[in-house]
């Protein structure tokens, strides 16, 4: 039996076909060349793909660009990709990141209650949720070897230059969007970082040959 691409909900297909490449800088895709390069080896040795985005609290645009690569990941069929998401310290995970998600699409449960919540979230009707809750990027929840240590803010790439059991190291760095909280261009700001972090990582796995 032939396996068909994975269905994503339709709200985030739409989100999808306004993605648009051409608003990503030259000097952006030479940051995201690595990382293409990092992910078309470990699928030309048909090894697990493991992607560990890293920021200071796990709060925001760490939680962001987790979520974004997995949906891609399905997006265009590629196999064996976990992402996983971390911090220098947890906190939790920004309510307006996760009603911004839900807003481009994504179902979303509230799985623990608390002061660090933990959520399944859904990008497909039938596929495994992303875990999305604050952590420090070794936690044990995470792979602890082999995985590309993705810096999505500047704070933690200059405060963290070693991260232990990376096997590569890559500083793709996001503006914070909790410049604008409690301002009447939150939802706005959150939404335009969201596309931009999934225009960047969707245009990474659209470069991956299969």
């Amino acid at each position: 039996m032939i396996k068909t691409k994975t269905s994503l909900f339709l709200e985030i297909e739409n989100v999808i076909s306004n993605l648009n490449f051409e608003s990503i800088s030259v000097e952006r895709i030479a940051i995201l060349q690595p990382l293409i390069d990092f992910i078309q080896t470990k699928v030309n040795n048909q090894q697990e793909v493991r992607l560990n985005l890293i920021c200071t609290h796990n709060s925001r645009r760490s939680h962001l660009s987790q979520v974004w690569a997995q949906t891609a990941a399905a997006h265009y069929d590629i196999k064996n990709v976990f992402s996983y998401s971390g911090g220098t310290e947890a906190t939790a995970m920004f309510p307006m990141a996760v009603k911004t998600l839900a807003k481009q699409g994504f179902q979303i449960k509230t799985i623990a209650e608390g002061n660090n919540p933990i959520y399944a979230i859904k990008y497909s009707q039938n596929e495994h949720p992303v875990v999305g809750f604050s952590k420090t990027f070794d936690d044990a929840f995470n792979p602890q070897s082999d995985f590309a240590a993705i810096m999505t803010c500047s704070s933690a790439d200059k405060g963290c230059p070693f991260i232990a059991g990376a096997e590569k190291r890559f500083p793709i760095t996001f503006e914070d969007p909790k410049a604008f909280d409690n301002t009447p261009q939150q939802a706005q700001k959150y939404e335009e970082r969201s596309v931009q972090i999934a225009t960047e990582i969707f245009y990474v796995f659209s470069q991956i040959k299969k």
